[in-house]
């Protein structure tokens, strides 16, 4: 099962293969055998809140294992008390057998408005770390594997990443899920 946003299903890649829920399926299949399959709820520019209210009522009762990466939006369009209490509220609410993704890192990427908002990044991927082991869920680092050089990293429109970005974020994902699904 797959919560998120636009990048829950690729945009920027050339396909949705090619965006990181492809490529983590692809390796999945490939490392354990087993012929996994992907319910993929995201929704394009989706919210926290459109994950809690939208996205994860429509999830049937069981999964074998569940991805969330949300926030980015919540960057742009939600207050900051409410993004650190959705947060929250959301990853209380996620199955037990979900994956969080935290939030790539800005630096040296979009100037001034990069550099900026690294603190505020910062500050929420810490606000997923913290309820995530409350809650005992494993977050993969996209933080730590999405990095620069930058060149070849992001799509046509500079903000989603390409399907070698993706890259990163797989590698992210598969390092926590590869474990779980063994």
């Amino acid at each position: 099962m797959v919560l998120g946003d636009s990048t829950a299903q690729g945009l920027g890649a050339h396909s949705p293969d090619g965006g990181y829920v492809g490529q983590v399926l692809a390796e999945l299949r490939r490392q354990t055998g087993l012929p996994w399959r992907v319910l993929n709820l995201s929704i394009s520019g989706s919210l926290t809140r459109d994950v809690l209210g939208a996205q994860l009522p429509l999830m049937p009762p069981h999964a074998d294992l569940v991805t969330c990466g949300i926030g980015i939006n919540d960057i742009l369009y939600t207050n900051p008390v409410k993004l650190f209490a959705g947060l929250r509220t959301l990853i209380a609410a996620l199955p037990d057998q979900t994956v969080l993704l935290d939030l790539p890192l800005p630096a040296g990427c979009w100037g001034f408005l990069g550099r900026a908002s690294v603190p505020y990044v910062t500050r929420i991927n810490r606000t997923i770390h913290q309820a995530a082991a409350a809650r005992g869920l494993p977050v993969a680092d996209v933080s730590a594997h999405f990095l620069p050089p930058w060149s070849g990293k992001f799509a046509s429109d500079c903000f989603h990443p390409s399907q070698d970005g993706y890259r990163d974020w797989a590698r992210a994902l598969l390092g926590t899920v590869l474990p779980l699904a063994a």
